[in-house]
């Protein structure tokens, strides 16, 4: 893009704007090369990452970008062999520390927000590089300011240790001397430090009291700054100390230089894509805080600019149009008086355009478009030249002619009062073969004149259409909202009149103006009218719109809240209901132990197993599932069931295992189940396989001699909730075989399961006895019941 049409159209301001919300000089380098792109793919990836930025800010306030330093020039030294001091070091931790800071940052907010709108984000943060050993070495050994810490090696600590405690002693030894009976010899009572060595101001005439040597003397000779003889050999050791650091320092700054000299590139990598992220931040904050949007890139550049507003102008009071180009019509032909606002539309729609070929969300409503112009022409202003000696139409003819020979069907052309500056008649004539010309190339085109001829030409050409600023008539002051598809009347005679120009001499105006112009003046005026009137009547519908539409979202959401206190009534009612069936089961249980105890006393068999069964069948039956209806998954695999002779079905009523054994109904079967033989609705039935239920022991109802309940019940490897459920089904089937005892294997593992058998066979009443099988047998691994 041509530097000339940014400089007219300020887009170095915008850029300006932007430069509050960088923190890094990766970023800020980013920005200053920032220019509009006329590539479709880089454009949509730019505008992308705007995009991404703007969900991470709405998600999670912005990336925790840290404020960072350029670094290539330490990199640059590092290649050639140099240390790097404190400062440097601290600088290349603080990418290295951010860049495992992002990394984790992104890996939390995809665990967080899986279903996000991030197109490229994720994708980008792969490319960056942890250094987990060098960061946390120098994080270790470098404070932020460069300050080398304590812990960077252990004699470096040993050496500060050995300083602070000379320090005391020195401290110590002098404070006899400034707060003692030799303080009066003292010109201050203090301890201060001249050469690096500790020293007290002490009275000229008093030099010989404390001995030692005189290190520097006030301006006026007065005091003298002596070191004590009692203390030369501590500030001495002192001294040793010190260097010991200084050497110690040096040879960490080699250590942590050679550490992270082997991964240059990777850091440089790093601080690159930080500061890649930055911009990425600094453009979704500028969008937020500007209530820009993202718009769409239309291949044909078809611009459709929804309610947009100049990014320079204060959004509390720059006034919004709609700007469409490329669709219905090339060229706009804008007429109309001075200060209407022309030249600022002509300016918003060439900097918006920019911006967003720069990948910059832009100020207008959603659902905005723009086109990917190869080049932008502008030709806006006075630009006369005192030095060239140029007229303001000079220099516009030689903007013109420039720009005319580069044009193409990708180029947008903006040019304010076309054929101005000149003889009115030859001015207009003039406009109109350039813009013919313009047009002959396909070339989109924005003109504003003031010459009354061209309202015509846009109105006659082909793909041209008028264009004007409001006028309020009653204020006689210009609202600067553009209005497409009508030409800008003349309001020369009215403001004048208003003004105070007597009447007659506006009536006289009147009279030599031809009828022509007056009949267009009236037409035009009659345009804006009906076109107001359409405009109220738009706005009343678009407000009934969206009272109608927050109805809707209210009666939604109150029709939402209702269906969920039902569905949870239900489930309440579900769970009262399944806590009567418990009961009721548990009644039935000692009926029927009583039944059996009355028949082996009376030696009858009147009563049968089967019944005993159905019994207790129709009692699980009445048992609820909560919300089963809800469960996707369950409805799927259950339409998947297809049964056929022989296959092995759970009969769901009874909580048992059978086999299919032929089809007696269109969905009616019989089942053998133990000894029994029973019709099941299918709908009562779930075909089970050995793969759906691994190492899970199924306890069967058939008589003491049958041979498909097996007299142990393995739960090893059964989890909590299943092992009790099972233990509760076997215990009745191996009461209705017969079995006098059994054996329930558990395992010892943490003991909570073999502790929960133990509670539920103490409340059975149906058993007699149990306890821990034999050593040989399983020891405390096992539990052998005996029933009554």
């Amino acid at each position: 893009m041509n530097s000339k049409v940014l400089t007219t159209l300020e887009y170095q301001q915008v850029k300006q704007q932007l430069t509050p919300y960088l923190v890094s000089a990766a970023g800020q380098k980013e920005l200053a090369e920032l220019q509009p792109m006329s590539d479709l793919d880089r454009v949509q990836v730019a505008l992308d990452e705007t995009n991404d930025g703007a969900e991470v800010y709405r998600l999670k306030g912005g990336i925790p970008i840290a404020r960072l330093a350029d670094i290539a020039p330490h990199m640059k030294r590092l290649a050639i062999g140099a240390t790097l001091n404190g400062s440097e070091l601290g600088q290349v931790g603080r990418v290295l520390k951010t860049t495992r800071a992002i990394t984790r940052f992104f890996e939390a907010l995809l665990a967080d927000s899986p279903e996000n709108g991030i197109r490229h984000l994720f994708d980008e943060v792969q490319e960056l590089v942890t250094l987990p050993e060098v960061t946390k070495r120098l994080a270790t050994a470098i404070e932020g300011d460069g300050h080398i810490t304590d812990e960077a090696s252990p004699e470096l600590s040993s050496i500060r240790s050995h300083i602070s405690k000379t320090e005391g002693e020195i401290r110590a030894k002098m404070e006899h001397y400034t707060r003692g009976k030799d303080a009066k010899y003292l010109s201050d009572p203090i301890i201060t430090i001249r050469n690096d060595r500790y020293v007290i101001p002490v009275k000229a005439e008093n030099r010989s009291r404390f001995g030692g040597i005189v290190h520097d003397q006030s301006a006026s000779g007065q005091t003298l700054f002596i070191e004590p003889q009692a203390v030369m050999a501590l500030n001495d050791r002192l001294r040793q100390n010190q260097v010991a650091e200084k050497q110690e320092e040096q040879r960490i700054l080699e250590e942590l230089s050679n550490l992270i000299s082997p991964y240059q590139d990777e850091i440089l990598q790093n601080a690159a894509m930080l500061g890649h992220f930055d911009f990425i931040n600094a453009k979704a904050r500028y969008a937020h805080d500007m209530k820009a949007t993202e718009p769409t890139v239309s291949v044909k550049n078809e611009v459709y600019l929804r309610q947009a507003r100049h990014p320079l102008i204060d959004q509390k009071k720059v006034v919004a149009n709609d700007i469409t180009l490329g669709t219905d019509y090339q060229a706009i032909v804008i007429t109309g008086p001075n200060t209407g606002g022309k030249t600022i539309t002509l300016k918003t729609l060439g900097l918006l355009q920019l911006m967003g070929q720069s990948g910059l969300f832009i100020p207008v409503d959603e659902g905005s478009r723009i086109g990917i112009y190869d080049e932008i022409f502008a030709d806006i202003g006075d630009e006369q030249s005192i030095e060239q000696n140029l007229s303001t139409f000079s220099s516009h003819m030689e903007n013109i002619e420039s720009f005319l020979a580069q044009i193409n069907d990708r180029s947008l052309v903006l040019v304010d009062e076309l054929g101005a500056g000149t003889d009115p008649q030859e001015g207009a004539a003039l406009a109109i073969a350039i813009l013919d010309a313009i047009g002959a190339k396909n070339t989109q085109v924005v003109a504003t004149t003031h010459y009354p001829e061209l309202k015509a030409y846009g109105f006659n050409r082909l793909d041209t259409i008028n264009a004007s600023m409001e006028f309020d008539e009653a204020t006689l002051k210009p609202t600067y909202r553009l209005l497409v598809g009508i030409p800008g009347r003349s309001n020369a005679l009215d403001i004048a009149q208003r003004l105070g120009i007597p009447k007659t001499i506006v009536d006289q105006a009147r009279s030599l103006t031809d009828s022509d112009s007056q009949d267009l003046n009236a037409m035009i005026a009659d345009l804006v009218a009906k076109r107001k009137q359409v405009e109220d009547e738009q706005l009343q519908l678009a407000t009934d719109l969206t009272d109608a539409d927050q109805l809707h979202k209210q009666l939604k959401s109150e029709f939402n809240a209702y269906q969920q206190r039902k569905d949870q009534l239900i489930e309440d009612a579900k769970v009262q209901a399944n806590e009567i069936v418990e009961k009721s089961k548990t009644k039935a249980d000692a009926i029927i132990s009583d039944l059996r105890k009355k028949q082996l006393a009376s030696g009858t068999t009147n009563i049968k197993e089967n019944e005993l069964i159905d019994a207790k069948g129709a009692l699980n039956a009445l048992e609820q599932q909560p919300k089963l209806k809800k469960n996707r998954v369950l409805r799927h695999e259950k339409a998947k069931q297809d049964f056929h002779k022989g296959d092995d079905v759970l009969v769901k009523s009874y909580g048992q295992r059978g086999v299919l054994v032929q089809k007696m109904g269109q969905h009616e079967w019989e089942v053998q189940l133990g000894i029994l033989k029973m019709k099941i609705q299918e709908a009562d039935m779930e075909k089970v396989t050995a793969e759906a239920e691994p190492k899970r022991a199924r306890a069967t109802i058939q008589s003491a001699n049958a041979s498909h309940v097996s007299p142990n019940l393995d739960l090893r490897g059964v989890r909590y909730e299943d092992a009790m459920t099972q233990v509760d089904r076997y215990i009745d089937a191996a009461l209705l075989a017969g079995y006098p005892a059994v054996t329930i294997v558990h395992g010892k593992g943490t003991g909570a399961l073999r502790e929960g058998i133990t509670d539920y066979l103490k409340t059975n009443r149906q058993v007699k006895s149990f306890h821990f099988a034999a050593p040989n047998h399983g020891g405390n691994g096992a539990t052998e019941v005996s029933f009554k």
